[in-house]
């Protein structure tokens, strides 16, 4: 797998999707070319602190201990170390962390979570995508430079097997007002991203953010799990448009998702707190030809049963 555009730094050496300096151009043009289907692993929201906060009521300012999502991010990352034969890279779609810029226990949780994901098999890259509680609810260019110098670029994107991967800073689209600039420079780089995939020079194009679309219809109202009416049908308008396949998210930690035209709204609930009946938890994507398959696994299940049959043959099709 390896990066496009200059953009996609990552923090982490262990799963580092990094290229290094030699052959890469040539690793360039070979994951340019599709040879055939591949599976990745999403996750998300694995939120260190949220769990205390929530039981306590003081979901702003709680959260001072985060043993469980340390146990169950463990538990994720030893399950997605055991799979055979090995997934493309694993994607954790945002909120890596509870505690908010200036908040107290920011640093301790972000040294934690490093610490945990340093396990992640070196074989297999690590994506991470900004949050609200990585970047804030209202980002600002600090924000936004503490992200990118903790974890790596806010947005960027990647190559892998013949597909195109579009990592995005949803929060651009929440709320803007205090870096607008920003806002510009992702929606101008996200056109051009968009243009290769308009020209068909990919088997898929797919993007990983935080905050969904929608979580179930394109015209349901306006939500704090969702973005606002105006703003998601022209996002969803322009990804459709262009072809981008499937949109990956989190942030609402439940399960949920539709369709609008061609493009498929997946909604993944959270490896830590969860905030209705699903379990903790990953998505397995299985990327052929023709179509994207996806399951969400209990961590349970993943870890004790792996990738059911159905899925895995999937990847023995030309």
């Amino acid at each position: 797998m390896r990066h496009n555009t200059g953009r996609g730094r990552s923090r982490l050496h262990a799963g580092s999707p990094i290229p290094g300096p030699r052959d890469h151009a040539q690793s360039q043009r070979q994951e340019r070319e599709w040879k055939g289907p591949f599976y990745f692993i999403q996750g998300a929201d694995p939120q260190f602190g949220l769990m205390k906060a929530w039981s306590t009521g003081d979901s702003d300012s709680g959260g001072d201990e985060w043993g469980q999502e340390i146990r169950l991010t463990e538990q994720a990352v030893q399950a997605i170390n055991k799979l055979k034969p090995k997934p493309r890279f694993f994607v954790l779609c945002g909120d890596l962390i509870h505690a908010m810029p200036g908040m107290p226990w920011r640093k301790e949780q972000t040294a934690d979570l490093q610490r945990v994901l340093t396990q992640v098999d070196s074989d297999i890259p690590l994506v991470l995508v900004s949050g609200n509680h990585d970047v804030g609810n209202t980002p600002t260019p600090e924000t936004v430079a503490e992200f990118q110098q903790t974890w790596g670029d806010d947005y960027f994107s990647f190559w892998v097997g013949g597909v195109l991967c579009l990592v995005l800073n949803s929060q651009f689209w929440y709320d803007a007002s205090r870096c607008p600039a920003l806002k510009q420079a992702q929606d101008q780089w996200l056109d051009q991203q968009l243009s290769i995939v308009g020209q068909h020079k990919c088997q898929h194009a797919i993007v990983f953010q935080h905050i969904p679309l929608f979580l179930r219809s394109i015209d349901e109202d306006d939500d704090y799990f969702n973005l606002t009416k105006s703003v998601r049908k022209e996002i969803a308008n322009k990804l459709a448009g262009a072809g981008v396949t499937a949109v990956f998210s989190g942030h609402y930690h439940r399960n949920a998702g539709g369709t609008y035209q061609n493009l498929d709204m997946v909604v993944s609930s959270a490896i830590g707190c969860q905030l209705g009946q699903d379990t903790h938890g990953l998505r397995v994507v299985v990327v052929t030809a023709k179509k994207i398959v996806h399951r969400y696994y209990s961590l349970d299940e993943l870890s004790e049963k792996g990738i059911e049959d159905d899925l895995m043959g999937l990847m023995k099709e030309k």
